[in-house]
């Protein structure tokens, strides 16, 4: 999956002429921490609610009312924007983009082209409902969790018992605990009991919560 095909595109952006109270203004209404600001269609900074809290005058200023109005009318986001903006190609892999959010601790990335045009934003709320879609929980079913050893062909072979049952797989997921692989299984019926049945009586070992419980009890 690429970012290009989940990435946010109604996304609200300011201009470098845009004024700084009306940019905190917009952050409050949309309930946002950041906006992108462009130039045309192009992508040309950021502005954090903290950048714009720091340039309003705070209510402890000693500015008289005229003064303080002089300055609200003429303090416009290209004085405090910044210019740096952490951003992405449309066709970065999905797990690449959450790989660099997780790395520089960011809630989110801007989506740009090869020239620097915005064309959408990807966040924290997009991955997680990645996840839900790829782990197929919204298609129902059920779930089934093996602790497999970590070799070529396993999930081959998983997949082969299931089909030969008739049943269709919904999704997959591995995962790694203390060294050990995890293959997450989401198959179409509402039992599972005879898929597991049948794995266990060719030597799979399924875990569930009990199996980790030490983990974090």
């Amino acid at each position: 999956m690429y970012v290009g095909l989940k990435m946010l595109t109604d996304v609200v952006t300011l201009t470098p002429a845009t004024l700084v109270k009306d940019a905190d203004r917009l952050m409050d209404e949309h309930r946002l921490w950041m906006l992108l600001v462009k130039e045309g269609d192009m992508l040309v900074g950021s502005v954090s609610r903290e950048d714009v809290r720091k340039a309003l005058p705070s209510s402890a200023t000693t500015l008289a009312r005229h003064e303080l109005n002089y300055l609200l009318a003429r303090l416009t986001v290209d004085k405090i924007m910044q210019r740096e903006v952490a951003c992405v190609p449309p066709e970065t892999e999905i797990e690449e983009a959450a790989e660099i959010m997780h790395r520089r601790n960011l809630h989110g990335l801007a989506v740009v082209d090869g020239t620097g045009r915005l064309l959408g934003y990807i966040n924290r709320n997009v991955m997680l409902d990645v996840l839900v879609e790829e782990m197929g929980l919204r298609q129902g079913g059920a779930r089934i969790v093996i602790d497999v050893e970590d070799r070529t062909g396993v999930i081959h072979e998983v997949s082969g018992i299931i089909k030969d049952m008739g049943v269709s797989i919904i999704a997959t997921g591995t995962f790694f605990h203390d060294g050990r692989r995890i293959v997450v299984v989401r198959v179409q019926t509402g039992d599972p009991t005879p898929i597991a049945k049948r794995l266990v009586e060719v030597g799979y070992t399924l875990v569930g919560p009990d199996h980790f419980r030490g983990s974090w009890s």
